[in-house]
C-alpha cells in the first residue's frame, strides 16, 4: 500500500522541487499523496494532519505544501473561533512568509507582502499604517511583480486615510497615485494583449479548453483591475481638484521647479484634472521645456496651442512630440490626439493618424471607435439613396467591435455603440426591398472600401 502511494505522489504530482533528504522521507511522501488527495475532494479537515506533518517535516518537499496548505487553513480559520482561529491564522502568516524561502522562483517578495498584508488587514490584526507600510515595502522593492488589484486599492486607500489623519504628505500621495495607476495601465496593457491572442483563436476555431478557462480569467481581472482603477479615482477625490492643486503647486513652485520629476508630475496632474486653464499650468509647462525638452513638452505645448484654437500650431508641436517619443503606447495616445484635432477638418486626415495610432499600439481602442464615429457621421456624404447612406453604419459597427476585441476596459461602451449603429442600419425589410441581400456594397465618398449586406434567411 504504501509502496503504491510512494509512486502516486511522484508519478501525478510530479514532484519537481524535492530535497535529497526529504525526498526519501517515505512519511512524508505518504503524507503528501494523502492530504493532496483529500484536498481535491475538499475534505479539509481529513487533509489538515497529513499536510501538517509534511509542512512542518519537509517544507520543500513540493510545492503543494504551500498552494494546498493555504486553502486548508483557510478552511480552518473560516470554522474556528478565538484563539483557535488565532493560531490558524498565525499558522498562515507563517506559511506565507516561508513560501519565498523555500520556493523562490514561484514565490516573489509582493506576493509575500501582499498575502501578509490582506491576511492581516481582513483579521484586523494590524493598522491601517502598518498594513501600508508592508504593501508599500512590497510595491517598492518588487512593484512588477505587484499585481493583485485589491492589495493596490487597499495600499492607495490607506495612503489617502493616513493623509487626512494628518500622517502622510499630500505630495506622495500624488507620486504613488501616479505610480499605481501606471501599474494598474501595464496590467491591462497585459490582460488586452492576452485576451486578443484568444480571441484569434477563437475566431480560427483552435480554442482549447485551456484556453477558454484563461479567456474567462482575463476577463474577469480586466473587471477588477477596471472596478479599482474607479476606486482609486474616487478615494482621491478632492485632493485632487483643481482647487486643492494649484495652491499646492504655487507654495512649492520656487523650491521645486528645478527638480524635473516634480515639474513632470505638477504638469501631467494638472493636465489630467483639466486644470490647464489657469496660468500655473502654463507655467509649469514652460518650466518643464527649460528642463527637459522632450516628446511630453511638445505634448503639452500642443495642447496650450489648442487652448488659443490654433490647430496648425498644435499638430505641429504634436508632430514633434511624436518624433521624440520612443514609448509605442504614449506615441500612440499623441497620434490619436492629432486625429481628434483633424476631425472637424479633415475626416480623412482623422482617420489616418487613427489608424498610425492603432499601429503603434494594437490595444487604442478608442482610436477603432473614433474611426468608427467618423464613419458615422458621414452617413448623409456616402450614398445616392437612403438605402446606401444608412448602409455606412454596418461599416461604422465592424469598426466599433474592434474596439472591443483589443481593449477590454470598453467593452460595455462598445456594446451600446454597436448597437445603436447596428438600428440605424437598414432593417431587415429595407435589404428585402433593396434586393441587396448577400451583396456587397461599395462606398464612393471618402470613407472608400465596402460592406457585405446581411443576407436574408
Amino acid at each position: 500500500m504504501k509502496k503504491n502511494l510512494l509512486i502516486l505522489a511522484i508519478a501525478v504530482l510530479g514532484f519537481v522541487e524535492l530535497g535529497q533528504a526529504q525526498a526519501q522521507n517515505p512519511e512524508c511522501l505518504t503524507n503528501l499523496s494523502i492530504y493532496t488527495e483529500y484536498v481535491k475532494v475538499k475534505n479539509y479537515d481529513a487533509a489538515y494532519e497529513p499536510w501538517k506533518q509534511v509542512y512542518e517535516t519537509c517544507p520543500s518537499l513540493n510545492w503543494a505544501n504551500f498552494l494546498y496548505g493555504e486553502r486548508i487553513l483557510k478552511d480552518k480559520i473560516d470554522k474556528s473561533e478565538g484563539s483557535e482561529k488565532s493560531t490558524y491564522i498565525n499558522m498562515l502568516l507563517d506559511l506565507f512568509k516561508n513560501s519565498q524561502e523555500y520556493f523562490p522562483k514561484k514565490v516573489k517578495l509582493a506576493d509575500v507582502k501582499t498575502d501578509v498584508a490582506l491576511l492581516m488587514n481582513d483579521e484586523k490584526l494590524a493598522s491601517k499604517e502598518e498594513v501600508f507600510n508592508i504593501l508599500h515595502e512590497g510595491f517598492t522593492k518588487d512593484q512588477k511583480n505587484f499585481k493583485n488589484p485589491k492589495a493596490l486599492y487597499l495600499y492607495f486607500s490607506n495612503l489617502v486615510d493616513l493623509h487626512e489623519e494628518g500622517i502622510k504628505d499630500l505630495n506622495e500621495v500624488f507620486s504613488i497615485y501616479d505610480e499605481v495607476v501606471n501599474q494598474i495601465d501595464i496590467q491591462f496593457a497585459s490582460l488586452n494583449a492576452t485576451s486578443l491572442k484568444l480571441q484569434e483563436k477563437e475566431e480560427a476555431g483552435t480554442l482549447s479548453s485551456r484556453d477558454k478557462r484563461m479567456l474567462k480569467v482575463v476577463e474577469s481581472n480586466s473587471k477588477a483591475f477596471d472596478q479599482i482603477a474607479s476606486s482609486i479615482d474616487t478615494k482621491l477625490g478632492r485632493l485632487a481638484d483643481c482647487d486643492n492643486l494649484i495652491p499646492l503647486y504655487e507654495k512649492n513652485f520656487e523650491a521645486k521647479k528645478g527638480d524635473v520629476k516634480w515639474v513632470k508630475g505638477a504638469v501631467g496632474r494638472m493636465f489630467s484634472k483639466e486644470c490647464t486653464d489657469d496660468p500655473m499650468f502654463v507655467k509649469l509647462v514652460e518650466a518643464q521645456t527649460a528642463l527637459d525638452p522632450s516628446a511630453d513638452t511638445y505634448f503639452y505645448l500642443g495642447m496650450l496651442k489648442q487652448k488659443q484654437n490654433d490647430s496648425k500650431g498644435a499638430v505641429e508641436n504634436f508632430n514633434k512630440a511624436v518624433e521624440l517619443e520612443t514609448d509605442a503606447k504614449k506615441k500612440s495616445s499623441i497620434l490619436y490626439k492629432i486625429a481628434l484635432t483633424y476631425k472637424n477638418t479633415s475626416k480623412s486626415k482623422a482617420r489616418d493618424f487613427a489608424l498610425k495610432a492603432v499601429a503603434e499600439d494594437s490595444s487604442n481602442g478608442n482610436a477603432y471607435l473614433f474611426i468608427a464615429n467618423l464613419y458615422a457621421n458621414s452617413a448623409n456624404d456616402c450614398g445616392e439613396t437612403t438605402f446606401e447612406k444608412r448602409a455606412i453604419y454596418w461599416k461604422a459597427a465592424e469598426m466599433a467591435k474592434k474596439a472591443g476585441r483589443v481593449d477590454l476596459k470598453l467593452r460595455k461602451r462598445v456594446e451600446q455603440t454597436v448597437e445603436s449603429y447596428e438600428q440605424r442600419a437598414p432593417s431587415r425589410t429595407d435589404i428585402f426591398e433593396s434586393g441587396m441581400s448577400g451583396k456587397v456594397l461599395t462606398f464612393k465618398c471618402w470613407v472608400g472600401g465596402s460592406v457585405k449586406v446581411p443576407t436574408l434567411d
